[in-house]
């Protein structure tokens, strides 16, 4: 099942770099950017992350809030935090349950080679827990813009 603009966006639950349990419903009332990445401390990861948490505070003044989710564990997203001072939480999704369930599971080709891997994408799921935009294909320097353009009428 392929996710579309306007669909509700699938409930979740799973354990951050803390060890706290999060869901889809602790965001009710809020926007939500929740962004999958492939794995921390890679370039493209931490260009991404870095790019969000230098406009952490521009995207919480217009009312959003961050979550990234990978299939690093928790100990490997608090270190990434420590490391990048990443001011947002990462979900460990070590059994790619919400990235399946988002199909940010998927198929990948490298250099011929076919093989699953995380589809680097951003859901921003609204207030009332539909999705209310999709980038499946993420500037990683220059996510921020990307975001904020769409908002940019409203």
């Amino acid at each position: 099942m392929k996710l579309e603009i306007g669909d509700k966006a699938p409930d979740f639950k799973g354990i951050i770099q803390n060890g706290e349990i999060v869901s889809l419903s602790d965001y009710k009332g809020k926007k939500l950017i929740l962004f999958f990445y492939p794995k921390d401390n890679t370039p493209g990861c931490t260009a991404e992350a870095c790019n969000l948490r230098d406009n952490y505070e521009v995207l919480q003044e217009k009312g959003f809030e961050l979550l990234g989710v990978s299939p690093d564990t928790e100990l490997k997203h608090k270190n990434f935090i420590a490391k990048k001072n990443l001011p947002m939480n990462l979900l460990a999704d070590t059994e790619k349950v919400v990235l399946e369930a988002y199909g940010a599971w998927g198929e990948k080709k490298l250099y011929g080679r076919t093989y699953m891997g995380v589809l680097r994408s951003t859901f921003i799921i609204d207030e009332n827990g539909n999705i209310e935009k999709i980038f499946p294909k993420v500037k990683t320097k220059l996510h921020t813009e990307q975001i904020l353009e769409t908002y940019a009428n409203n």
